[in-house]
């Protein structure tokens, strides 16, 4: 089952896809800028802030273009305020990707060799599990059945996160020798990547209902 309007009027079904792409654009980004960071690659790293800016914006813009189509066109009116929810909690994944690297701008923090796999690991999580919420919307807007096969793996790739944050977490609290703020600042990072693969998780529930709904 699909949306008809995304059959008849193809522009549509092209933002869609276009805005689902810069969300899916923003976690490669954000895993090359983390591993940038780590390699002390300032030049790299700057170009990913950069370019997660960029993309960030033009998101926003293709989002705000479909939401006017949306409303003023009258568009798929039953599902409108489902739809229109989604595209907003995608974009705020996009956002996440965006905050997150450049917290690590911001604060410069000094992560100590021994928890860089694991940070890179953790970044993976995130990026795997709104990869797998990128293709469960699309499978919203084109294959209302094929939805299911990639929500799973968003559940996967958030539980995956979880171990991966708490066991970052522990090595850091384990490390007596490191003063205690420095501890807490790499633990606020630590979560504030790990709250992705929420987030995410999130609009996978989200997603759930969408899909019950309109198989009634």
């Amino acid at each position: 089952m699909t949306f008809d309007i995304l059959k008849k009027r193809f522009g549509v079904g092209r933002r869609v896809d276009d805005f689902l792409d810069k969300v899916s654009e923003s976690g490669m980004l954000f895993q090359l800028g983390v591993e940038a960071y780590l390699k002390a690659n300032q030049e790299s790293f700057a170009k990913k802030i950069e370019d997660i800016s960029t993309v960030e914006h033009v998101g926003d813009a293709l989002r705000r273009d479909l939401e006017e189509l949306l409303y003023t066109q009258t568009l798929i009116p039953d599902s409108r305020g489902d739809v229109l929810e989604l595209l907003e909690s995608m974009d705020g994944l996009l956002d996440r990707f965006k905050g997150s690297l450049w917290r690590f701008d911001i604060e410069q923090p000094d992560i100590y060799p021994e928890l860089h796999d694991d940070i890179l690991e953790l970044a993976s999580c995130a990026v795997e599990c709104v990869e797998s919420m990128v293709r469960s919307a699309r499978a919203f807007f084109k294959d209302l059945t094929a939805v299911a096969d990639h929500l799973h793996k968003v559940s996967y790739w958030e539980s995956q996160s979880d171990k991966v944050s708490t066991r970052l977490q522990k090595l850091v609290f384990n490390k007596d020798d490191l003063p205690l703020s420095y501890r807490m600042q790499l633990r606020d990072f630590i979560r504030h990547m790990d709250k992705i693969s929420d987030r995410a998780e999130d609009v996978a529930d989200k997603l759930r209902i969408y899909v019950i709904k309109r198989s009634l």
